[in-house]
């Protein structure tokens, strides 16, 4: 149903975001590059990557047709790319210099908003690559963007979880409290929901934030009923912030990507479940669909950048094993079972356990004595190789049930930090437990083994942040 069929592993950081458009991926990351790749075979474009930003990138997009990209960055300029020769068209300086985090074209092409740090968004026009209009929100960075198919309006989302919408002419049509501890991403569905009287359109949009959730609202506008906007549904599927989020080019699905690492896929139309993916060790940052084919891309701070391949029919016809972790593995039915040793590759085993009517239950307290003897499996590799898928699915679940992400435990005490600090390796650690370590004049990295190239200890504070509001939302 989804197949990983590549995995693109040339940035040095941080992946941050990906975008298609009808022939190339484009990525970008906090290693200050963009990179293109052809869609043929995944291979990296000979002018790739695209150098010009001092800063992390923050965003890059494509515009419609693909022949411009745009990509923003910490240094506070949006930059305009001729994709045929990664030649550089265009440098927009944010009026106020803060830091952009967020590009979009709109769908005709002819403006570009960049959304910044300091609450400011700005339409420019792509021709004359001017400044067409300015405006802000009262508070929080603006992180998402999106322009409804039509053109004629466009939604941004701040840190302080504000929804604002506003038309072309860059008035302020409405702003709520969609999301209580920020938003990450928001995204229209390109096709309508239905066309209504006099004019009337109504888009799904999607809306996601550091909840946890994603919320799913109803647009509507036209120039004789004006604007509504309605809450529809929320999705609380993910157990951790939801950083990402993307509808297909057909509107018949949605992805979300989150801080628990997993991406997960849904039917638009029932909001159920579709496949849920788990390929990636760290927070998936940024998830895309291919226009006109069956491709989807995740990004994440793993560094890589995943392609995979979907069937949309065997999609809603048949849904993922690894979907139901959600109901737990203990949860599972004889045929959830079976289902799953397919998946694994051990399908010879299917009859034996259900002849031993093996359901999740069963399934999680198997052990190879119980193999050997009652299921009469006499290889003891075959043995070893069901334990350990077992105690891969154990794993899952206490990360499910827990709850807590990998990154915000320490890995010297293995527990929740409180005040996490980055050392010369790279990696986060409880400050007091860190110094410990080196007050014991250990200068070896806890988590490499090699000598730590300076001993001083920088305090983390965007994990920080992170922890905290993950403990603000399982506190409530």
């Amino acid at each position: 149903m989804v197949k990983l069929i590549h995995t693109l592993t040339d940035h040095s950081d941080d992946v941050n975001c990906c975008a298609f458009s009808p022939f190339l991926l484009a990525t970008c990351s906090l290693d200050k590059t963009i990179r293109l790749y052809s869609l043929n075979d995944f291979t990296e474009r000979p002018h790739s990557p695209l150098k010009f930003h001092t800063y992390a990138v923050h965003c890059c997009c494509f515009s419609p047709s693909g022949h411009l990209l745009a990509s923003c960055s910490t240094d506070g300029t949006t930059v305009l790319w001729n994709t045929q020769n990664g030649q550089t068209l265009a440098v927009m300086e944010q009026p106020s210099g803060s830091p952009v985090r967020v590009c979009q074209f709109s769908p005709d092409s002819n403006c570009l908003a960049s959304g910044a740090a300091d609450g400011t968004v700005v339409l420019w026009n792509t021709q004359s690559y001017r400044l067409y209009r300015c405006g802000s929100v009262k508070d929080g960075s603006l992180v998402a963007c999106a322009f409804s198919p039509s053109g004629n309006l466009f939604v941004t989302g701040s840190s302080c979880g504000d929804l604002t919408v506003w038309d072309d002419k860059m008035r302020c049509l409405h702003s709520e409290k969609a999301h209580d501890l920020g938003i990450t991403c928001c995204d229209f569905s390109p096709q309508p929901v239905s066309d209504g009287e006099q004019g009337l359109q109504f888009f799904r949009l999607a809306s996601c934030g550091q909840d946890c959730q994603i919320k799913i609202w109803i647009v509507s506008f036209s120039h004789i009923l004006g604007f509504k906007l309605k809450y529809k549904s929320t999705l609380s599927f993910h157990c951790a912030p939801v950083l990402t989020c993307a509808f297909s080019h057909d509107g018949q699905m949605l992805v979300s990507g989150s801080v628990d690492k997993s991406v997960i896929l849904y039917d638009t139309n029932t909001e159920n479940i579709l496949h849920m993916l788990t390929k990636h060790t760290r927070y998936v940052t940024t998830c895309a669909f291919a226009p006109n084919i069956h491709l989807l891309a995740t990004g994440s701070m793993d560094k890589t950048v995943n392609i995979w391949q979907f069937y949309p029919e065997a999609l809603r016809q048949g849904h993922s094993t690894e979907v139901q972790l959600k109901p737990f593995t203990e949860n599972w039915s004889e045929e959830d079972v079976s289902m799953w040793l397919c998946e694994q590759g051990l399908s010879d085993l299917v009859d034996t356990f259900k002849i031993n009517n093996i359901d999740g239950k069963e399934l999680l307290n198997l052990t190879k004595e119980s193999l050997a003897d009652d299921f009469k499996i006499e290889s003891l590799g075959l043995r070893s190789k069901v334990i350990r898928k077992i105690e891969e699915l154990r794993t899952k679940m206490k990360s499910l049930s827990s709850g807590i992400p990998d990154e915000f435990i320490c890995p010297i005490t293995r527990e929740l930090m409180k005040d996490p600090v980055i050392a010369s390796d790279g990696y986060s650690y409880e400050k007091e437990a860190m110094e410990n370590w080196i007050g014991k004049k250990k200068r070896t990295s806890p988590m490499t083994n090699l000598i730590l190239s300076s001993l001083v200890l920088t305090p983390n504070r965007t994990l920080k942040m992170a922890i905290d509001r993950w403990l603000e939302t399982h506190q409530k």
